[in-house]
């Protein structure tokens, strides 16, 4: 099965990155563009045969425990997907 994971920098958490495409963008002529976050896409194949409890549950553990920096990182978890 399949699981996407969302990964955010908290509100409030500078984004040095996010203002850098920011400003690239207006420089390219999209002036239209406010505000710019940078996050991380994660995409993995959970083998169900090796499943230890519900799976969205153990991909939360993941990320608190390896994918997220719960003190400046927010994530969110799409519903697996067979």
């Amino acid at each position: 099965m399949k699981v996407a994971v969302h990964v955010t920098l908290k509100p409030g958490i500078l984004d040095p990155q996010g203002q850098a495409v920011a400003q690239a963008l207006r420089r390219l002529g999209f002036a239209e563009v406010a505000d710019v976050r940078v996050g991380k896409y994660i995409e993995m194949k959970i083998d169900s045969a090796h499943m230890q409890g519900d799976v969205r549950e153990r991909v939360e553990q993941m990320c608190r425990r390896l994918l997220a920096n719960p003190v400046l990182e927010d994530f969110s978890i799409e519903d697996p997907t067979p």
